[in-house]
């Protein structure tokens, strides 16, 4: 199976406080990620690029990491949801806020680290679509606290996900089995999307899943959609199961079936045609349509449901305009 190389990716936004502790530990998470020390830009790390390169076992990208440091959070979040800011946010498909994990969380710095973390989630929430949007937020608090619950709600409450970076004590997972500090971190960014196709090129089909699956819509209103959750599709990768996949996956978007003239549906007709046609190179089509939706299968379990929802309903939009 192929490597899906994923040319231009979208961009991840880096940001803690412009203190000198909260630039270090920022440093210092970028150096973990990405194996080298970012560059200043001048005589600051604000408004420096550096490049975070993964790998999985089905795409590879070259990612670009936008620095900013904040002075005011609050002037830093309305300069981002400016107008002159939008195309910023557009390309943007990550964002990973650091700071210094205070003692306390009622005190001084905890004060501080929650107008910071307020004020990024202003930014996901009003100008990506908080937990709907189909990137990742993380926020890193560094220290070695053992008492983190006040931090996740705070975090989940401004749509990021929290997660803890000790120095001292570097523990792989936790006591549910889930990863840990950088490791998640890098777990995180690698099942993200990184491609630049907006929700709005995909155009009526990606339409047609949001619709079905309530996204967007009032939760007292939404009725249940069909069940795309990517961890009950079953996608297969024998031979005989494609020719089944691509019909599964085209009835997913044809209108109800009627019944012909002569006893036979629509449906049935079309899936007799679509047999007889199916070749090599439509099935190397199907293998590659596959790669990219085991992506999301594999590797979403662990996102906010809203956000796996929506990632599902986008992998099987863009195989479905791919295959007509």
């Amino acid at each position: 199976m192929d490597i899906i190389d994923v040319t231009n990716p979208r961009r991840i936004l880096a940001v803690s406080l412009a203190d000198p502790d909260s630039t270090r530990h920022l440093t210092t998470v970028i150096k973990d990620l990405t194996g080298t020390l970012p560059e200043q830009a001048s005589t600051s790390l604000a408004g420096s690029s550096h490049n975070l390169s993964i790998k999985t076992t089905y795409y590879k990208a070259e990612v670009p990491i936008w620095i900013d440091l904040i002075s005011s959070p609050s002037e830093w979040s309305s300069s981002f949801l400016s107008s002159e800011a939008k195309e910023v946010l557009e390309v943007l498909g990550g964002i990973v806020l650091v700071f210094s994990l205070p003692i306390e969380f009622q005190s001084d710095e905890g004060n501080r680290a929650r107008e910071l973390i307020q004020h990024v989630g202003k930014v996901i929430k009003d100008g990506l679509g908080g937990w709907s949007w189909d990137g990742v937020c993380l926020c890193l608090g560094v220290g070695e606290v053992d008492d983190v619950d006040d931090w996740e709600d705070c975090c989940s409450d401004s749509a990021l996900e929290f997660v803890q970076v000790r120095r001292q004590s570097v523990l792989g997972r936790n006591e549910f089995g889930e990863k840990m500090g950088i490791p998640r971190v890098l777990e995180a960014l690698e099942a993200n999307d990184w491609s630049q196709a907006s929700l709005d090129d995909l155009g009526s089909d990606f339409g047609y899943f949001e619709a079905e699956l309530g996204i967007g819509q009032d939760k007292d209103t939404e009725e249940k959609g069909p069940d795309l959750d990517p961890e009950t599709l079953g996608f297969g990768f024998d031979r005989e199961d494609f020719a089944g996949l691509k019909q599964a996956i085209l009835e997913a978007g044809q209108e109800p079936e009627e019944e012909l003239p002569n006893g036979e549906s629509s449906t049935s007709t079309t899936k007799v045609a679509d047999e007889e046609n199916l070749g090599d190179e439509d099935i190397q089509q199907i293998e590659t349509m596959i790669a990219k939706l085991q992506v999301v299968r594999e590797t979403a379990a662990g996102l906010p449901e809203e956000q796996r929802k929506r990632l599902a309903a986008k992998a099987v939009a863009e195989v479905m305009k791919d295959m007509h």
